[in-house]
Protein backbone atom coordinates (compact mmCIF):
# COMPACT_ATOMS: atom_id res chain seq x y z
CA UNK A 1 0.00 0.00 0.00
CA UNK A 2 3.17 2.19 1.67
CA UNK A 3 4.62 1.91 -2.14
CA UNK A 4 0.92 2.52 -4.23
CA UNK A 5 0.99 5.74 -2.31
CA UNK A 6 4.85 7.05 -2.78
CA UNK A 7 4.35 5.66 -7.09
CA UNK A 8 1.03 7.81 -6.66
CA UNK A 9 2.60 10.99 -5.36
CA UNK A 10 5.54 10.79 -7.78
CA UNK A 11 3.46 11.06 -10.83
CA UNK A 12 1.16 13.36 -9.17
CA UNK A 13 4.57 15.54 -8.76
CA UNK A 14 5.39 15.20 -12.02
CA UNK A 15 2.24 15.94 -13.53
CA UNK A 16 1.84 19.10 -11.95
CA UNK A 17 5.39 20.13 -12.69
CA UNK A 18 4.65 19.47 -15.89
CA UNK A 19 1.30 21.39 -16.31
CA UNK A 20 3.14 23.86 -14.00
CA UNK A 21 5.68 24.38 -17.28
CA UNK A 22 3.43 24.15 -19.37
CA UNK A 23 1.21 27.58 -18.13
CA UNK A 24 4.56 29.26 -17.95
CA UNK A 25 5.74 28.79 -21.49
CA UNK A 26 6.88 32.29 -23.45
CA UNK A 27 4.35 32.43 -26.95
CA UNK A 28 5.42 34.33 -29.58
CA UNK A 29 3.26 37.08 -29.45
CA UNK A 30 4.67 37.87 -26.03
CA UNK A 31 7.62 38.59 -27.47
CA UNK A 32 5.96 40.28 -30.46
CA UNK A 33 7.57 43.79 -30.87
CA UNK A 34 11.02 45.92 -31.84
CA UNK A 35 14.14 44.89 -29.42
CA UNK A 36 17.11 47.05 -29.34
CA UNK A 37 20.12 44.41 -28.94
CA UNK A 38 23.97 44.26 -27.64
CA UNK A 39 26.32 41.66 -28.70
CA UNK A 40 28.63 41.70 -25.98
CA UNK A 41 32.02 39.04 -26.51
CA UNK A 42 35.15 39.09 -24.30
CA UNK A 43 36.42 38.53 -20.76
CA UNK A 44 34.78 42.02 -20.05
CA UNK A 45 31.55 41.58 -22.26
CA UNK A 46 32.98 44.41 -24.70
CA UNK A 47 29.72 45.26 -26.58
CA UNK A 48 30.99 44.66 -30.51
CA UNK A 49 27.89 45.76 -31.83
CA UNK A 50 24.12 46.37 -31.79
CA UNK A 51 21.22 45.77 -33.52
CA UNK A 52 17.89 45.90 -34.08
CA UNK A 53 15.57 42.10 -33.48
CA UNK A 54 12.00 42.69 -35.04
CA UNK A 55 9.57 39.94 -33.72
CA UNK A 56 6.25 38.86 -34.86
CA UNK A 57 3.66 37.11 -33.29
CA UNK A 58 3.56 34.63 -36.55
CA UNK A 59 6.83 33.81 -36.31
CA UNK A 60 7.37 34.32 -39.63
CA UNK A 61 8.99 37.87 -40.27
CA UNK A 62 11.46 38.30 -37.74
CA UNK A 63 14.44 40.36 -39.08
CA UNK A 64 17.38 41.26 -37.40
CA UNK A 65 19.30 44.59 -38.59
CA UNK A 66 22.90 45.88 -37.59
CA UNK A 67 23.23 49.69 -38.42
CA UNK A 68 23.67 50.97 -42.07
CA UNK A 69 22.61 47.52 -43.25
CA UNK A 70 19.63 45.42 -44.67
CA UNK A 71 17.40 43.69 -42.70
CA UNK A 72 17.90 39.37 -42.18
CA UNK A 73 16.00 37.46 -42.31
CA UNK A 74 15.33 35.32 -38.50
CA UNK A 75 14.37 31.37 -38.58
CA UNK A 76 12.30 30.92 -35.20
CA UNK A 77 13.25 27.07 -34.49
CA UNK A 78 11.96 26.52 -31.35
CA UNK A 79 9.92 27.88 -28.27
CA UNK A 80 9.87 26.24 -24.61
CA UNK A 81 9.72 27.96 -21.16
CA UNK A 82 10.91 31.14 -21.37
CA UNK A 83 13.34 30.91 -24.98
CA UNK A 84 12.73 30.99 -28.45
CA UNK A 85 15.72 29.97 -30.28
CA UNK A 86 16.42 31.55 -33.74
CA UNK A 87 18.98 31.27 -36.73
CA UNK A 88 19.67 33.36 -39.59
CA UNK A 89 22.08 33.16 -42.16
CA UNK A 90 24.14 33.12 -44.92
CA UNK A 91 24.65 37.34 -44.60
CA UNK A 92 27.96 39.13 -45.17
CA UNK A 93 29.25 39.85 -41.72
CA UNK A 94 29.39 42.66 -39.97
CA UNK A 95 32.18 41.94 -37.06
CA UNK A 96 33.89 40.38 -39.58
CA UNK A 97 33.86 42.55 -43.11
CA UNK A 98 34.65 40.78 -46.51
CA UNK A 99 33.50 37.06 -44.89
CA UNK A 100 30.60 35.72 -44.82
CA UNK A 101 27.62 34.41 -41.48
CA UNK A 102 26.91 30.63 -43.10
CA UNK A 103 24.57 30.38 -39.51
CA UNK A 104 24.01 32.36 -36.01
CA UNK A 105 22.00 30.78 -33.46
CA UNK A 106 20.39 32.88 -30.99
CA UNK A 107 19.30 31.84 -27.99
CA UNK A 108 16.95 34.41 -25.92
CA UNK A 109 15.38 33.97 -22.18
CA UNK A 110 12.65 36.66 -22.40
CA UNK A 111 11.48 38.33 -19.34
CA UNK A 112 9.01 41.20 -19.61
CA UNK A 113 11.08 43.96 -21.62
CA UNK A 114 14.39 42.34 -21.12
CA UNK A 115 16.16 39.46 -23.12
CA UNK A 116 19.67 37.78 -22.27
CA UNK A 117 21.18 34.65 -24.07
CA UNK A 118 24.22 33.77 -26.18
CA UNK A 119 25.01 33.88 -29.80
CA UNK A 120 26.95 31.52 -32.03
CA UNK A 121 27.96 32.47 -35.44
CA UNK A 122 29.64 30.19 -38.00
CA UNK A 123 31.40 31.61 -40.99
CA UNK A 124 32.31 30.32 -44.25
CA UNK A 125 36.17 29.70 -43.29
CA UNK A 126 35.15 27.76 -41.40
CA UNK A 127 35.63 30.14 -38.31
CA UNK A 128 32.87 30.43 -35.23
CA UNK A 129 32.54 33.02 -32.51
CA UNK A 130 30.64 33.06 -29.55
CA UNK A 131 29.15 35.76 -26.85
CA UNK A 132 26.22 36.92 -25.11
CA UNK A 133 23.95 39.15 -25.96
CA UNK A 134 20.77 41.41 -24.28
CA UNK A 135 17.95 43.42 -25.44
CA UNK A 136 15.25 45.60 -24.47
CA UNK A 137 11.78 45.97 -26.32
CA UNK A 138 11.27 49.28 -27.53
CA UNK A 139 7.98 50.96 -26.35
Amino acid sequence: MRRTFVLFAAVLAGLTTATSAQQRSIKLRDVAGVWRAETMMGPKDSVVATSVLTATADGKRWTITFPKRKPIKVRVVTVGGDSIVTEAGPYPSYLKPGQTVTLLRIVGHYKGKQMSGTFEAQYASGDKIGGKISATRRK
